[in-house]
């Protein structure tokens, strides 16, 4: 799929099939998120893959909006190894749901708001930063079917400035 169709079409999927996503696909995700740029090319995360259902399920009440992460096929937890990344991970998460939607799989960000039980749930260390994980899955054919919502992003006017504000 060309980037910018990949772009243009791409959405949030919060509900998925039970067809599991491949290993050569989650090594294609996972790919993606490990060339991302970073600040001083510090690539500051570190990736968690989840799989077990109850694993999913837990991960999914540690956020106020993640319920997405229980009917997963696989999740992937962001965690920062500096504070002071977020950006980087943002690129990294970016281009993880933008390969995988290449592929035909269907990803949504979860924050993870109680992030002190989120890291108790995967083990992660208490001195990494862990706020946000990224369910996938094959999409359920309803939710790719229908259409863009029209509105759905402002016009580039009310957006860009030419030199000034």
């Amino acid at each position: 799929m060309d980037v910018e169709v990949a772009v243009r079409t791409q959405r949030a999927i919060r509900r998925f099939t039970d067809e599991p996503v491949t290993d050569a696909d989650l090594n294609a995700i996972l790919n993606a998120g490990r060339r991302a740029q970073s600040s001083k090319n510090t690539q500051p995360w570190r990736f968690v893959v989840v799989r077990e259902r109850e694993t999913l399920r837990r991960l999914s009440d540690c956020g106020r909006y993640a319920g997405h992460l229980a009917g997963a096929n696989v999740a992937i937890g962001l965690v920062q190894t500096d504070r002071r990344s977020a950006f980087d991970i943002g690129q990294a998460a970016a281009l993880m749901m933008l390969v995988a939607w290449s592929r035909g799989i269907g990803s949504c960000i979860a924050s993870m708001h109680d992030s002190q039980r989120a890291k108790g749930v995967l083990g992660i260390p208490t001195d990494l930063d862990f706020r946000t994980a990224i369910s996938f899955g094959r999409p359920v054919a309803e939710d790719v079917e229908r259409p863009l919502q029209r509105g759905g992003r402002q016009p580039l006017s009310d957006l860009v400035h030419d030199e000034r504000w």
